[in-house]
């Protein structure tokens, strides 16, 4: 029998089987993570900047999230996902954290001054808040090829001492501000390499930004910290058979629900446009994932999963929840729709995802042009 003359009931199970197998195939990853070992870091965080959010809610280095708004936090993603979820119900959260020298406070976060989602990018950066970690110095991750740092010759895995001529002992941000107020002035490095010490001279280059000029030297930077400290700031979290079951469901619930609460904030304008991704980023991500390890990668097809079957359930006719929307009305009429309403619906279903489609490919242009 053609699937057109099945029951409606039969046409609603068959279309959200599709949605359906994409929670479960993330529910399933999930729960595979935590089953392995999930690759997690304590949630110690750090204040930036002047003014911001965090440094007026008091909040010092060192700092451990315990819970916010009295939801207990284990890790660091705890945290953010926390945050971001409370954040978008109220912009006011009640971070409950455990200082360094053992004292439990309770941090005032109060967020409603800060467009925190209209541009893409880590929210909690946007809120002075950023993984804290014992500063020892910088070091270089990577180099862009044809960069004023290559061409320098910075190479990855060099630590950087002294700039200057002066000690680098405030971390990674203090040396990009520097580099960025010296556009095409040479900068004298002083860099340990392997067992031995090179100086090196590297010229910014100048680049526009909205700030006007700065410089740029295509290398990527990050605190140095030795092997033994940064394992007392990470663990691997570990869960029996059906604890890791009922953790990977509601993951993927707790996902689904912010991906379609951001979706709505995006229509609202209050999240930015930026923030959807097409073909490039996401194969960008894989690839970067995939290097980081099989834990990332997996929770990274865990998210694309889950955005799949978010998407794939949006009321949008051509899209399975346009089809289900269908015949939810034909439940409520008791007739099918009309052929000139499908056809109606198809044509602007098809304008939609296109619409989405060229948005998406146009964000992931510009950030590999940028």
């Amino acid at each position: 029998r053609a699937f057109n003359r099945q029951p409606v009931w039969k046409r609603i199970a068959i279309v959200f089987a599709g949605p359906a197998f994409n929670f479960i195939l993330a529910a399933f990853i999930y729960a595979l993570i935590f089953l392995t070992g999930n690759p997690a870091m304590h949630p110690y965080v750090t204040p930036f900047g002047q003014d911001t959010p965090a440094v007026t809610a008091g909040f010092e280095p060192g700092d451990r999230i315990v819970a916010v708004n009295q939801q207990a936090v284990v890790s660091w993603e705890d945290a953010r996902m926390l945050m971001l979820e409370d954040y978008l119900r109220s912009p006011v959260l009640q971070v409950e954290v455990e200082t360094r020298n053992g004292n439990r406070l309770e941090r005032r976060l109060d967020l409603s001054g800060v467009a925190l989602l209209k541009d893409e990018g880590d929210f909690l950066l946007r809120s002075g808040l950023e993984f804290w970690a014992p500063e020892f110095g910088v070091s270089i991750s990577q180099v862009m090829p044809d960069s004023p740092a290559a061409r320098g010759g910075l190479q990855a895995g060099d630590r950087i001492l002294k700039v200057d001529g002066l000690a680098l002992t405030s971390g990674a941000k203090s040396f990009v501000d520097y580099v960025k107020l010296h556009p095409e002035s040479p900068i004298e490095l002083q860099v340990q390499r392997d067992e031995g010490v090179v100086t090196l001279n590297v010229t910014p280059m100048a680049r526009k930004t909205d700030e006007g000029t700065s410089g740029y030297i295509g290398a990527g930077v990050g605190e140095y910290v030795p092997e033994h400290v940064l394992s007392g700031l990470t663990f691997t979290q570990y869960l029996g058979p059906v604890d890791a079951l009922v953790r990977g469901v509601e993951k993927t619930w707790q996902t689904s629900l912010l991906t379609l609460k951001l979706m709505g904030r995006m229509l609202m304008g209050e999240v930015s446009i930026k923030n959807i991704s097409g073909p490039l980023t996401i194969a960008k991500f894989s690839g970067e994932t995939a290097a980081a390890g099989l834990p990332y990668y997996l929770g990274f097809l865990a998210i694309v999963s889950v955005s799949l079957g978010v998407l794939n359930l949006l009321p949008i006719p051509m899209l399975d929840g346009g089809h289900l929307l269908y015949y939810v009305v034909e439940l409520i009429k008791g007739s099918p729709v009309s052929e000139r309403i499908e056809e109606m619906g198809m044509k602007l279903g098809m304008a939609l995802v296109a619409g989405i489609m060229v948005l998406a490919l146009y964000n992931d242009f510009v950030r590999l042009l940028n």
